[in-house]
């Protein structure tokens, strides 16, 4: 039964510590007063044990916590502080029931929510049960006019755990006898998820991003995320399972509020028929250009259509099951123990899916009731679903390229088939697979890819600025393969000798346009290809498999906070594949430690895995 604990308000108070911008997230959140059906309250009480492990400087003063000019340096007065906002336990139904004593100091004034929002592998179906089964949301700040969402992973077992669902029973936090279900997380997932997140946020693929990982023992630690609205698609498809017209009205209006307060939809129309298909309009934009860019840059994002592990403009959250390939090894399946993932290729379904969902769930809120699925099957915005993904896929690819924004616009204004044809070319070769066929992997199951498209799209530009003819064949499959890749793969079949062809003709083509357009020669815009290909397809790019070694070597690394943050910063410098954002070493006082070295050359080691 909720409780009038839930109506929790920060009190405004002049800011006169440094620090003092930390007593926000007081587990204060408007969602609590907006939607009180979407979270389940408990109260929370401070952990004596734990230290700061990491500390995200950079976000922190993108967040308003820290002034500007903050060292990048931990001291004992912010350590404290960190540790009296994130350092929690919730007092949770399994210490009721069993009447456990805390001390009464040690528990916190404000209740924090645990939100629902579906997940189909509960008993329900419906999400009467689901949701942050192992997280709070701490609160909000807000700075530069955008308001931040913060929430911690490992601050206790929650009723809406899979384990409690199944069970049947509330969990002690800690019970080694679960694993998904005792509440906690650990300090490696920390690590991976503020190193993946890192990488892809500076490389302009929304994501949540990491705080802080508090550590506590045996491998444990408390880690705090951050993200301008964590809603996800599942915490609207809770409501609209359960068939529950105001409580999804709710959820609608709530988010749509935040959007608009954020800036991020300062267009969103008055009338509102008018703002069902503007969200409609969002909604299809977002996960077409997000599904996109997932299989361009081969990152495999675990979707499914209750859309638990993205955030509603396409972020990733989560990052457990999340992989970033440096082939496109579209044959990669993750192993869930009741089931196989979806395949790479196999995103673009299921962010479809979530769309049409959408179209279901604004149906229902036009006309306040709800008709089935399969109604919305033939849908106009899903074909408009379609044109902006393949769009989006040509834009992709002639980013990658090395083409430049204006003459991207060029490109697909005034030559769209040729694009096309040249990606027809180049998808032929990027999705060729062994003929080893499946074999396992430490996680699940891949049939491997066995060209490098990157290497041909760094290299060739550079190649062709000094030579007046095409590659031979053979020297063409050379630069592509990779160590995937067995004799018999790379035989040259007749086909496979007309898409080299087809390949080079193009891509040779569309350059000589672009130098016509421009009024330049030929090979000044194949110079300037070879400096922005050279970043964007940088030949040591980070893959899901480094990352796990990266991870292990950090956490060898017996360094306090101040250096850990330093050792991962420099080394996501190495990973920027923007070359607008690339910047001289020297003026950003980046060191190519030992360390840094090292890992680097994991990168490197594993570039071409999953």
């Amino acid at each position: 039964m909720k409780t009038s604990l839930h109506h929790n308000k920060i009190v405004p108070k002049k800011i006169c510590h440094p620090y003092d911008q930390f007593e926000q997230l007081n587990g204060s959140h408007p969602l609590k007063n907006h939607v009180p059906e979407a979270y389940v309250e408990y109260k929370v009480r401070q952990k004596k044990s734990g230290k700061v492990y990491y500390f995200n400087f950079a976000l922190a003063k993108q967040l308003g916590l820290l002034e500007e000019d903050h060292p990048e340096k931990m001291n004992a007065g912010l350590e404290k502080k960190i540790l009296e906002t994130f350092n929690i336990v919730i007092i949770n139904e399994y210490d009721n029931i069993h009447n456990i004593k805390h001390p009464p100091g040690t528990i916190k004034e404000n209740t924090y929510m645990a939100t629902r929002y579906l997940q189909l592998q509960h008993p329900s179906k419906q999400g009467k049960t689901s949701g942050d089964g192992r997280s709070v949301w701490n609160g909000q700040v807000t700075h530069h006019g955008i308001t931040w969402d913060i929430s911690s992973c490992g601050t206790g077992a929650t009723r809406l755990s899979p384990a409690s669902a199944k069970q049947k029973k509330f969990f002690k936090t800690g019970d080694p006898s679960i694993s998904y279900g005792c509440g906690c997380s650990e300090k490696d997932e920390g690590v991976s998820s503020s190193l993946f997140s890192e990488v892809m946020y500076l490389n302009g693929i929304r994501t949540e991003r990491v705080l802080a990982i508090i550590e506590h023992n045996n491998g444990l630690a408390i880690n705090v995320r951050a993200h301008p609205n964590l809603i996800r698609p599942s915490h609207f498809f809770a409501p609209l399972k359960q068939n529950n017209y105001e409580y999804l009205k709710k959820m609608y209006d709530y988010y749509v509020k935040r959007q608009k307060e954020n800036g991020f939809w300062s267009d969103y129309p008055k009338d509102e028929i008018a703002g069902y298909d503007y969200f409609l309009a969002k909604m299809a934009n977002v996960f077409a250009t997000m599904v996109a860019q997932f299989e361009d840059e081969y990152i495999f994002c675990w979707l499914d259509w209750d859309g638990d592990n993205i955030l509603m403009d396409g972020s990733i959250i989560d990052y457990g099951s999340v992989r970033q390939f440096g082939l496109f090894h579209h044959e990669y399946r993750y192993d869930d123990v009741e089931r196989y993932s979806t395949s790479i290729s196999e995103q673009k379904i299921k962010a479809k899916y979530l769309v049409q969902t959408f179209v279901q769930m604004t149906d229902f809120l036009k006309n306040k009731a709800k008709r089935p699925i399969k109604s919305f099957e033939h849908q106009g915005l899903l074909k408009e679903f379609d044109k902006i993904f393949e769009f989006q896929k040509d834009k992709n690819l002639l980013f990658k390229i090395g083409f430049n924004n204006s003459q991207v616009a060029y490109l697909l204004h005034k030559h769209r088939k040729m694009v096309r044809d040249f990606r027809s070319s180049f998808s032929y070769f990027e999705r060729i697979k062994s003929i080893k066929g499946i074999k396992k992997v430490a996680d699940g199951i891949n049939w491997s890819a066995i060209f490098c498209m990157r290497d041909i799209l760094r290299e060739y530009p550079q190649i062709m600025q000094f030579r007046e003819s095409f590659l031979t064949n053979e020297e063409f499959v050379e630069i592509i393969k990779s160590s995937y890749a067995t004799r018999k793969d790379l035989l040259l079949n007749q086909y496979r000798k007309q898409m080299i062809s087809l390949f080079q003709d193009k891509y040779m083509h569309m350059v000589k346009l672009v130098a016509i357009n421009l009024k330049k020669n030929v090979k000044h815009i194949l110079c300037e290809l070879t400096m922005r290909s050279s970043v964007i397809n940088k030949y040591d790019r980070i893959t899901g498999d480094a990352v796990t070694i990266i991870v292990d070597k950090i956490l060898s690394i017996k360094h306090g906070p101040d250096e850990i943050y330093k050792i991962m910063h420099d080394f996501l410098y190495f990973q920027n594949h923007d070359p607008s954002k690339i910047r001289k070493l020297e003026r950003h006082k980046i060191k190519n430690t030992k360390e840094v070295k090292n890992l680097l050359e994991i990168v490197r080691s594993y570039r071409e895995g999953i």
